[in-house]
């Protein structure tokens, strides 16, 4: 075997599951500084597409997706959270709610180091933006 891990697992990224893969991608790409890495089909709309920021991937990926691939209905709970850090929260979070994002949490210093807030992704799922102090 030569390189990866040692059971031949070599990446992995998280999908999240979303009603409008467009809306996702703009709240992502356009809000947040994503760039789009891969779609499928390349024409249109999209029914998946994988985001990178920095050495970061994240797939989006249609709510028929489950439904088509593995016979199940993604759930209404909220299903995924992601940890973004930026450079300043409360400035992020002014930029996304200009842009229409629930604020979900207001930015607050934490005791164990960090300032941190809460946004919305455009599906509901929680969305944290932080930065160490």
């Amino acid at each position: 075997m030569t390189g990866g891990s040692p059971r031949g697992f070599r990446d992995a990224f998280p999908i999240v599951y979303t009603r409008d893969v467009g809306r996702s991608l703009a709240f992502y790409r356009d809000a947040r500084g994503f760039e789009q890495k891969y779609r499928w089909p390349p024409q249109g709309d999209g029914d998946f597409v994988v985001l990178t920021l920095g050495e970061f991937e994240l797939g989006i990926a249609a709510a028929s997706a489950p439904r088509e691939l593995l016979g199940r209905e993604p759930g209404d709970a909220l299903r995924f959270e992601l940890c973004v850090y930026c450079d300043d929260v409360d400035a992020a979070v002014a930029g996304l709610r200009a842009r229409g994002a629930e604020v979900l949490r207001e930015p607050k210093d934490m005791p164990w180091g960090e300032r941190m807030a809460y946004v919305a992704d455009p599906d509901g799922n929680p969305v944290q933006l932080a930065a160490r102090r």
